[in-house]
């Protein structure tokens, strides 16, 4: 596995696939990293040479990734949550930030359904 940012990508994929592992690259940033280090995006990591490797972590730190970019995320959220804006309350109580409907969906931030007592769920005749 070559390793890239501190990040083991999969010796077994194309390139541009792999460099999706590493948390800030999508699929459009890693096909650009490939054109600037002049590597055939399809080419699997295993084939690549030790000078291929060296021009994409060049090209890389070009781009903040990792660490960097974590902690730039975090401290955007640390200072929504202390300016006390809307988005920074949505964020601490672990709701949808983006205008999303919360009566029905936004399971995925809410978390498994907790049951109320006494509520039921059909009338009962």
């Amino acid at each position: 596995m070559a390793r890239i940012v501190g990040v083991d990508i999969p010796n077994d994929k194309p390139v541009c696939i792999s460099l999706t592992y590493i948390y800030g690259i999508g699929r459009h940033v890693a096909s650009l990293i490939c054109e600037g280090a002049k590597v055939d995006g399809t080419i699997r990591v295993k084939d690549l040479s030790d000078d291929q490797l060296a021009a994409i972590r060049g090209e890389i730190a070009k781009f903040k990734t990792e660490g960097d970019l974590r902690r730039e995320v975090a401290l955007n959220i640390k200072r929504l949550s202390e300016i006390g804006c809307y988005r920074g309350t949505r964020h601490r109580r672990g709701l949808p930030v983006r205008g999303q409907r919360t009566k029905t969906n936004a399971r995925t931030r809410k978390g498994p359904r907790k049951t109320i007592a006494n509520k039921k769920s059909a009338p009962q005749g």
